[in-house]
């Protein structure tokens, strides 16, 4: 009977989030659209490829920050354009957690597209970010709390070094790398940072900054951001510390007003929410207006391969680029998607050789059974990123775009030292040279050494052969422009290393052209895995389509989440020393200029320790 009951109480349990996860589920795709304004409230990162949400984390009440699809958002912004039901489009920007820079251009250059089609777009904000504020300057009105006020950063920032503290705590980190620019090993080398990185360094943030500048001022001609970036405090002063008033002067802000004047403003647009309160009106929200959106599914199919997040060895879930995953999706693909052509859209700052060399092997097949294949470089496609494009017949880019790196090291850490240091020492012995080799208590070998060394630098070489063979070089040629040197989109096409700009649509249709097909009338299959029942349940329970608004920050907000940013970077950063499992072909720089100073991973870390530490 005991059984029987808890049988029956596992089974009405079971029926019950079912019955929840269906209801939910369906909730974007059947809710009707009335007259009202686009509300793309943006709490969160944008990403190439969002990480599944653990399922029950909403339930929890956990604050579950929300990764939203590039492609997504941007078909939203572009059927707005034409939906005669959206009388307004409303960024609400106080929880934006970023996007890399090529991403940023594009969402703006399609609100720019908006706002030409006659129709308004209105962008609100306690306080702008350098990332936010790409956005907001494309919008035909920009809101901010009197309270408020925007200062620009521009990308670089400092960087975290462990040396002293590895010295200090004895451990060996023995670097085997190729690259002069290779500076992905330098924190664990040196204590700053080297002349060569320096000067790669500054000429990438140098671009990238020149580039948001100029995006600023095509769509807002009116902002003077010169001051702000060149002599902030003389602006700030000028205002008796009033940034807000300092902001509006500039032409950075059109309007300085809270949450209910511009609600009211909206409403004056889209019409009043009857029987909510004042600065209410009438809202389309994101799923729902997405649910009745969606992509072609008829036409010839173009395969599109994502390639996003750190590129690792095995299998894995969304948001990160596994080896052994992406390569069965692409197989499965060609086994029964009847593609006409692929694309591969690289989000990547690369990681594992051995998973960017399965991932390669992977789309090698598609070109073996006669597909053309085009590549198409999202916010960042460096080290193994760009490996594994050197299987494209063309690369697309946006000039933003973080891309070469071609260089590869490893790090083997042991800690002999640090034994010494509490008086415990190692011997035994050996039969051959590589005897107990890696030796991570007790050093390694100098045979061993030279080896991996030597394995390091034939790595380069097959790394540096590819490309020369993929972008039509010589060898010499693709090691000057190698060596580990990260390059701006605009500069990498200068070089060879890409061949024209475009988003992935534009690579879209010229693999449809390849394949002799009309672009107007293909679609585009996503070779990915769908999304678990769980991962739907946790989506539709954080849906963006209620009255819930972001957490305001100030300056002094952003200071407190910048510093949880760097602890976590540094947990991370611990982990990756420890656990790095093969040959890497990964980029430093590209780290402080996406979405967040440390990633949703080294975030999750951080969460552990507090959890465990009780505090």
């Amino acid at each position: 009977m005991v059984a029987i009951k808890d049988g029956l109480a596992l089974i009405l349990l079971l029926l019950f989030f079912g019955l929840l996860f269906a209801a939910l589920n369906a909730r974007p795709g059947t809710k009707a659209i009335t007259d009202g304004a686009l509300l793309l409230d943006l709490k969160g990162s944008i990403v190439e490829q969002p990480e599944e949400p653990a399922a029950f984390a909403a339930l929890s009440g956990q604050q579950v920050a929300r990764q939203f699809r590039l492609r997504d958002v941007l078909r939203a912004i572009e059927a707005a354009r034409t939906d005669a039901r959206v009388k307004v489009v409303v960024l609400d920007l106080d929880g934006f957690g970023g996007a890399y820079p090529a991403a940023l251009g594009e969402l703006a250059d399609a609100l720019v597209h908006v706002r030409q089609s006659g129709k308004p777009v209105l962008a609100y904000a306690t306080a702008y970010t350098d990332g936010s504020y790409r956005l907001a300057a494309a919008a035909s009105e920009v809101w901010m709390n009197p309270l408020g006020g925007t200062l620009f950063a521009g990308p670089g920032g400092t960087q975290l070094y462990y040396k002293g503290l590895i010295d200090k705590l004895g451990v060996n980190a023995h670097v085997y790398r190729v690259g002069r620019y290779k500076s992905f090993v330098e924190p664990y080398t040196r204590a700053d940072q080297s002349p060569d990185a320096r000067a790669a360094s500054e000429a990438l943030y140098g671009s990238l900054l020149e580039q948001w500048r100029e995006g600023v001022a095509r769509a807002r001609p009116k902002a003077q951001v010169g001051p702000f970036l060149a002599n902030p405090q003389q602006a700030v002063l000028a205002t008796n510390g009033d940034v807000g008033q300092a902001n509006l002067r500039a032409g950075l802000v059109d309007k300085l007003g809270d949450r209910t004047a511009f609600g009211q403003r909206i409403a004056e647009i889209a019409g009043v929410q009857s029987g909510k309160a004042i600065g209410s009106f009438r809202t389309i929200g994101y799923d729902a207006f997405l649910g009745a959106h969606p992509m072609p599914t008829s036409g010839d199919a173009i395969g599109v391969l994502t390639v996003a997040g750190d590129i690792v060895d095995g299998e894995a879930g969304p948001g990160s680029a596994a080896g052994d995953t992406i390569a069965k999706a692409m197989l499965d693909g060609l086994a029964t998607k009847n593609l006409k052509a692929l694309v591969l859209r690289v989000d990547s700052p690369g990681g594992s050789v051995l998973a960017s060399e399965r991932i390669r092997l992977a789309v090698l097949e598609a070109k073996k059974r006669g597909l053309p294949v085009v590549v198409s470089m999202g916010g960042l496609a460096a080290s193994g990123g760009y490996w594994v494009s050197t299987t494209g017949d063309a690369i697309f880019a946006e000039p933003a775009t973080i891309t070469g790196s071609i260089g590869i090291f490893g790090i083997v850490p042991t800690f002999e030292n640090t034994l010494a240091k509490i008086g415990v020492t190692t011997d035994g012995v050996r039969s051959t040279p590589l005897t107990g080799q890696p030796d991570v208590l007790g050093g390694t070998s100098p045979e061993l050494d030279a080896i991996l060394q030597a394995g390091i630098e034939n790595g380069y070489r097959q790394f540096i052969g590819r490309v020369a063979a993929a972008r039509k070089m010589t060898t010499a040629r693709v090691d000057e422009i190698g060596q580990g040197r990260v390059w701006d989109g605009g500069t990498a096409r200068q070089i060879g290393l890409v061949d024209r700009f475009g988003s992935l649509n534009d690579a879209v249709a010229d693999a449809a052209r390849r394949a002799k097909l009309d672009p107007a009338k293909v679609q585009t299959v996503y070779l990915e895995k769908e999304p678990s029942w769980a991962a739907k349940l946790a989506q539709s329970l954080s849906s963006q389509d209620d009255d819930g608004t972001a957490p305001a920050g100030d300056a002094f907000a952003r200071i407190a989440a910048d510093r949880r940013a760097v602890l976590a970077r540094a947990l991370g950063d611990v982990a990756r020393l420890t656990s790095g499992g093969s040959v890497q072909a990964r980029c430093l720089e590209c780290g402080g200029l996406g979405p967040s100073a440390a990633s949703v991973g080294d975030g999750r870390l951080l969460d552990l320790l507090i959890a465990r530490l009780g505090l």
